[in-house]
């Protein structure tokens, strides 16, 4: 293999696959970067099993002279150092040659490389998937609705489902929904091309997940998305996202969202964000995020918090609504930070059913988001 290839190109493609190397691999091969050159261009793949992510770079793009391929041929060279030394390099113009054993040489200006690649042959190969069902969704809802919803997932390993988010399906609702057992975050939209297509309980490691949401432009990028039995395939530009579905069934989260409140607010989004802030100081310290939320006979709501050690917080919040019985309520405090720095609604719905009941937070002008949080039993 002997090619010559802009620096800029080669750079953005490596960061693109570069995330789906895992230092934990026990397995050789898949600590490398893979090449494959031809006439056509350069393809990058890496893979840690769970996520593989391929980029091509095109020989030409709109006339300029990308790649120019002298001898066709392929390479897997060790990422941690190939990712860090091509961004070192001095010139815009790197020339790369691998010869007998995989010796790869990489010239730069006056720079000279020598790395030892691995045999091509040993790379696992790219998941083939049929495409029959496959959506496509604008990349800014896209990343929205994973910002939205995925830091409800689970950090506990003891059950490996919830570390993930769940997408359904049905009528062109395309909806995602995590939950931590203690916490819930559910995000719908509508998707005008998705007719005829439907699916249920695909869950996806919410890892992944962030790492998709990075690789995706923030301008305007439509991502395709195909969906088989235990992989999903995401098509962004000229990068291929491959990930699995995580094994089991997602609980039924439905039957814990009541549809009724005995109380019901209106908040300004900002001022209880920063207000719930202020009380978060406090219960930190207590390591406890323990925030307590009261209704006032003046129609008002006072957020507090204490410390046995600093003191305490208390703050009056004036409210836009305020309907129901009157009610005293504690909850993680950090939590309701996690919602409100995701809401883009600058006036929230909270609805009660009882204190030690489920609070249900929706955006006001927002009907297709919906967050859960349950509350704490206090003692006094």
């Amino acid at each position: 293999m002997k090619v010559r290839i802009l620096k800029h190109d080669l750079n953005e493609s490596i960061q693109h696959v570069s995330k789906a190397i895992s230092s934990r691999t026990t397995i050789p091969i898949l600590t490398g970067i893979k090449l494959d050159v031809n006439f056509q261009g350069m393809t990058l793949t890496a893979s840690d099993t769970d996520i593989s992510i391929q980029a091509f770079i095109p020989a030409e793009d709109q006339e300029k002279q990308i790649v120019q391929v002298e001898r066709p041929g392929s390479v897997v060279l060790p990422a941690k150092f190939f990712v860090e030394i091509i961004k070192k390099l001095p010139s815009s113009e790197i020339e790369m040659e691998v010869q007998d054993g995989f010796q790869t040489f990489i010239r730069s200006g006056s720079t000279d490389i020598q790395m030892v690649g691995l045999d091509p042959e040993e790379f696992p190969v790219l998941p083939s998937i049929e495409e029959n069902q496959v959506i496509s969704i604008p990349g800014d809802l896209l990343k929205n609705m994973i910002r939205q919803t995925v830091f409800s997932i689970s950090t506990n390993e003891t059950s490996p489902i919830l570390s993930g988010v769940l997408w359904n399906l049905a009528d062109n609702q395309f909806k995602f929904v995590a939950t931590d057992r203690h916490r819930l975050a559910s995000r719908i939209a509508g998707l005008d091309d998705a007719e005829g297509v439907r699916f249920s309980n695909i869950v996806i490691a919410g890892k992944t997940l962030n790492e998709l949401s990075k690789i995706i432009p923030d301008q305007n990028t439509r991502v395709e998305i195909v969906v088989a039995d235990n992989q999903v395939l995401f098509k962004i530009d000229r990068v291929l996202f491959y990930t699995r579905i995580l094994d089991g069934t997602y609980p039924d989260t439905s039957k814990i969202i009541p549809t009724t409140y005995k109380t019901e607010l209106i908040l300004d989004t900002k001022k209880l964000s920063d207000s719930i802030d202020r009380a978060y100081l406090l219960s930190r310290e207590e390591k406890t995020n323990i925030v307590r939320l009261q209704t006032m006979e003046d129609g008002t709501i006072e957020i507090s918090s204490s410390s046995s050690e600093l003191g305490k917080v208390t703050e009056q919040l004036d409210v836009a609504h305020f309907s129901g019985d009157p009610l005293r309520i504690s909850f993680n405090s950090k939590y309701m930070l996690d919602v409100l720095k995701v809401v883009e609604s600058e006036q929230l719905h909270i609805g009660f059913t009882g204190a030690m009941s489920p609070i249900i937070i929706k955006p006001v002008d927002d009907s297709q988001s919906l967050y859960l949080i349950l509350p704490y039993r206090t003692t006094n």
